[in-house]
């Protein structure tokens, strides 16, 4: 990023093409000083404006005196860097409390919140296009479908789904010719060459079998678009696992594309998910998902309900309307300044 913040702008020397008013920087602030520093020749400067998704240095662990001696430098770099922009926006209030508890010495600093956004068109073709990728053959009896999609890493503790599913089935012990099976697809982004990747997969498989649900569980790997196109359509509900998520897109997918989602009361969920309108807010924990699971099973109508009231809620306030209003008017305000 440094390297291209550079290059950038040394070609200005030679060329009109890179006059500008404004530079957005994406998720790495690292950039922001050679840029300031390599402008500062001309006359007409640019203002810089920072996205911040999440602080790096909170995304990797110090788990040895080496990580922790390379990552103090770098870690320090970040928090000057951040600092030196001329307008900083974060991606939800979570992460805006996330920023004033690490980055101290920004305490004075001015923070934006600006909602992530995704293409509608994305998931407004007809389903029928994608029918021919098809879903994995489930049997026929299962009437109610519960989709998690996550990559396959740790800290989006997958496994808590499993574990709903699993007390889900003591819960409908001996009601199955009334309320029908339900079943779980889990599917995420996977690498093969991520060795997290393919332990943990092998874990929640693992997990699956300990708990006697290996046979209501079905694990997709690196879906496609239409995949997940498929999948949402097909579901009942979504089961959103991880904790204090910096702000979370699936939960917007899942609401566009009509379905309830349940989460975990914390992070981006709390800003995004109407709880007991457009899906659950719950405890981290296996008991308080498995609840709100079984509403969905014993009342088919609900998941319709919440569905309509969830797609409506996107639309109105997670469009890339509502993003591009909010974004010029921050743009107009402090290329004005």
């Amino acid at each position: 990023m440094i390297f291209i913040a550079i290059s950038l702008v040394l070609r200005s020397k030679f060329s009109h093409l890179v006059d500008c008013d404004l530079i957005i920087a994406d998720q790495v602030s690292a950039p922001i000083p050679f840029i300031k520093m390599l402008y500062h020749w001309r006359q007409q400067k640019p203002k810089i404006l920072f996205y911040c998704h999440f602080p790096d240095l909170l995304q990797t662990s110090r788990t040895n005196w080496f990580k922790r001696l390379y990552r103090a430098p770098l870690d320090w770099f970040e928090e000057k860097t951040t600092g030196m922009a001329d307008c900083i926006l974060v991606n939800s209030h979570f992460t805006a409390s996330v920023f004033r508890d690490t980055f101290k010495s920004l305490s004075h600093v001015e923070l934006d919140v600006l909602y992530p956004v995704f293409k509608f068109s994305t998931f407004d073709r007809p389903v029928k296009d994608v029918l021919s990728k098809g879903l994995p053959r489930l049997p026929n009896q299962i009437t109610t479908i519960f989709l998690s999609l996550n990559r396959y890493e740790r800290k989006k503790r997958v496994e808590l789904a499993i574990e709903a599913l699993a007390d889900l089935k003591d819960k409908l012990f001996g009601q199955a010719k009334l309320y029908g099976t339900t079943h779980l697809i889990i599917a995420g982004g996977y690498d093969e060459n991520q060795l997290q990747n393919v332990e943990y997969h092998q874990e929640l498989k693992l997990r699956a079998k300990e708990l006697d649900v290996e046979d209501d569980v079905t694990f997709l790997k690196s879906p496609s678009d239409e995949d997940k196109h498929l999948l949402l359509h097909s579901c009942t509900a979504v089961l959103y696992t991880p904790e204090n998520e910096h702000f979370g897109i699936v939960p917007l997918e899942a609401m566009y594309m009509s379905k309830p989602v349940i989460a975990c009361n914390s992070g981006g969920p709390l800003e995004t998910i109407k709880d007991g309108e457009t899906g659950f807010l719950c405890n981290p924990d296996s008991a308080s998902f498995a609840d709100k699971m079984y509403k969905f099973v014993v009342d088919k109508s609900l998941a319709r309900e919440m569905g309509r009231e969830g797609r409506e809620h996107v639309k109105k306030n997670f469009s890339i309307q509502q993003f591009d209003k909010k974004l010029i008017g921050l743009v107009d305000k402090l290329v004005s300044k």
